[in-house]
């Protein structure tokens, strides 16, 4: 595949789980009479230049993670390590990776490259290691963090690859910039990627489903996550700033939890039922 101009990101998704089950309510207010849904997992690579960058890592089944999987119902899976290697890429080719949030199926394979730069908001980090000192009656908050995972993320810091962002940070790498987007979770961000085909933004769990954006009845109102440990507020001022982000161009929005499986974007090939697609 061509080397993209440094503007330019060439940009994949890559299915690696799915959620058998899940009652669509969990994850989408007012949605309490529409069942179940399968939910897809999965996390972005884009290469620039020589850059070869991950959104999100997904999770490894081994130790706490294979323990999680199957508290959330988690029973289809496969490596991201070897969906990585459909595209010729190994661990240790990844040079940057940018963390939308702490939950353990968005950075629960951070420990697999140990070559690569982190880069998570300071108030997602700092925000999780304040909530896992609380009494045990706030569990809930922490029961989407592996604490492997933040092991990893500590690991990381003291060999010193881990930039703290202090809120949005234009090109962060050149066509790539962070932008802050707390709801779901403290202190999580989206990613927007400038790519040929314009501004696209991989989106972590500030959204679940373009209905977030479009509403319910197709009304322009937005639409909040059920599974959250922030403010509604905060929200759906962060999807207003998404849908800005690509002028409302909702096919620019990469979902990694998307119920129709990016059916929009271009299919590379599909592993044991698991998809790659590129987006641009």
């Amino acid at each position: 595949m061509s080397q993209q101009s440094a503007s330019h990101w060439e940009v994949f998704v890559l299915e690696y789980a799915r959620a058998k089950d899940q009652p669509i309510a969990s994850l989408i207010n007012g949605t309490h009479d529409q069942g179940v849904m399968d939910t897809p997992f999965s996390f972005v690579f884009a290469r620039s230049g020589d850059r070869n960058v991950l959104v999100d890592t997904g999770f490894m089944r081994e130790g706490l993670g294979e323990e999680m999987s199957v508290r959330f119902g988690v029973p289809d899976w496969i490596s991201p390590l070897r969906l990585l290697e459909e595209l010729g890429v190994k661990p240790e080719d990844i040079t940057d990776i940018f963390l939308s949030h702490a939950h353990f199926d968005h950075m629960g394979s951070v420990h697999k490259f140990p070559s690569a730069r982190l880069y998570i908001q300071k108030r997602e980090l700092l925000s999780w290691h304040e909530m896992l000192t609380l009494p045990k009656q706030f569990d809930y908050l922490t029961a989407i963090i592996n604490p492997d995972d933040m092991r990893a993320m500590f690991t990381a810091s003291i060999d010193h690859r881990v930039t703290l962002l202090d809120g949005d940070r234009e090109n962060a790498l050149p066509g790539l910039h962070a932008r802050l987007g707390p709801g779901h979770t403290m202190g999580q961000q989206f990613i927007v990627l400038e790519t040929a085909r314009g501004p696209m933004v991989v989106a972590g769990d500030c959204i679940y489903s373009r209905v977030n954006l479009t509403g319910h009845n197709h009304d322009g109102c937005y639409v909040p996550l059920n599974n959250t440990v922030g403010s509604v507020y905060d929200q759906l001022m962060t999807m207003d700033r998404i849908k800005t982000a690509v002028d409302g161009d909702l096919d620019r929005v990469i979902i990694l939890h998307d119920i129709d499986r990016w059916n929009n974007f271009e299919l590379v090939k599909e592993i044991d039922g698991f998809k790659i697609v590129r987006a641009a």
